[in-house]
């Protein structure tokens, strides 16, 4: 459980940013804008992820399978972390807080800190950009929409997106280097 201190500062974050939150949701009240960014959501649940890891052996054979199960492990240690924040700070999602701001997306777990979907994103973008620089060009736009989506459809801070992207980055760093890539 998160200090009181902790738990304050929070919460002077969440006022802040909750502007910002309701305006950038509003956005997500157009219908096909909704649709694209809750589609985008899904995919970022795992499934486009899971499927590049799939197709990585394929197209790379051994190599694709190292990288494979490489971000495999690097995902799961960041699903550790992002679980353990989540339960040690409590942060209440952004449409809980403001009940203007519209939930566009069923919520895969209670609390909104930080983003998992965008620590996963960014996680696997930087491994891949890592092992085959030339599919960045495929990985990036779609972590950006990944993240994007998280605080249009009310699940998210821009903060919390920002500390699951810093998160993400600083896990597949750590994973390559420990790896010797």
């Amino acid at each position: 459980m998160a200090t009181p201190h902790t738990l304050k500062t929070l919460r002077r974050i969440d006022d802040a940013e909750l502007a910002l939150c309701l305006q950038i949701n509003r956005y997500g009240r157009q219908v096909t804008l909704r649709r694209f960014f809750w589609a985008v959501s899904r995919l970022g649940d795992g499934m486009f992820w899971y499927a590049l890891l799939l197709v990585l052996p394929i197209m790379y054979s051994h190599q694709g399978a190292m990288v494979s199960l490489h971000a495999g492990l690097t995902a799961l240690a960041g699903v550790a972390i992002y679980k353990y924040l989540k339960e040690h700070l409590v942060r209440a999602r952004p449409f809980l807080k403001d009940a203007s701001i519209e939930c566009g997306a069923p919520i895969l777990d209670q609390y909104s800190f930080p983003s998992g979907h965008t620590l996963h994103a960014v996680a696997f973008s930087t491994m891949l950009f890592h092992y085959f620089p030339h599919i960045f060009w495929l990985v990036l736009p779609f972590a950006i929409l990944v993240a994007t989506s998280r605080v249009l459809l009310g699940l998210h801070y821009p903060s919390d997106v920002l500390a699951g992207g810093v998160i993400g980055f600083v896990i597949a760093r750590i994973s390559i280097a420990a790896l010797g890539g």
